[in-house]
């Protein structure tokens, strides 16, 4: 476990044929089934690009994208915020970011261990403080 768990933060995008091709080369005899098996126990999930994340589904409805033909002419007239997850030794730190998109200036970010509200309100507050509100805030 500790070997797949070191290799995998350097190659997150190791499935479990390749690790288990890897751990082969390094020596250790175990076959795909095993390793897949151990990966899910950690949980370990490659990153890559699924197939079909593109089709959507018949009985979803599609809701229009409001700001498409807004022209954004002026700072504070439009936030983006958007939260993404950065891979760490023993697990993720989560990052939120607010950015004006007339500047591209980030206006504010968090960092935290944990998918909590809290941290993504502190820096909605911080931006807010400081820029005042915007007319529009987009996010996912």
């Amino acid at each position: 476990m500790e070997i797949i768990d070191k290799q995998f933060l350097e190659t997150a995008w190791y499935g479990s044929r390749q690790m288990a091709r890897y751990m082969q080369r390094q020596g250790h005899r175990c076959g795909r089934h095993r390793v897949c098996r151990t990966m899910r126990k950690m949980p370990l999930v490659p990153i890559y690009q699924m197939p079909n994340t593109s089709k959507k589904h018949p009985h979803h409805k599609v809701w229009p994208y409001l700001l498409k033909r807004l022209a954004i002419s002026r700072p504070n007239q439009v936030w983006c915020v958007d939260i993404s997850y950065i891979p760490i030794r023993r697990g993720f730190l989560y990052l939120v970011g607010i950015m004006d998109w007339y500047s591209h200036k980030v206006l504010a970010w968090r960092l935290s261990n944990s998918v909590e509200a809290d941290f993504c309100i502190e820096a909605l507050k911080e931006a807010m403080a400081e820029y005042g509100p915007p007319e529009t805030v987009n996010r996912d």
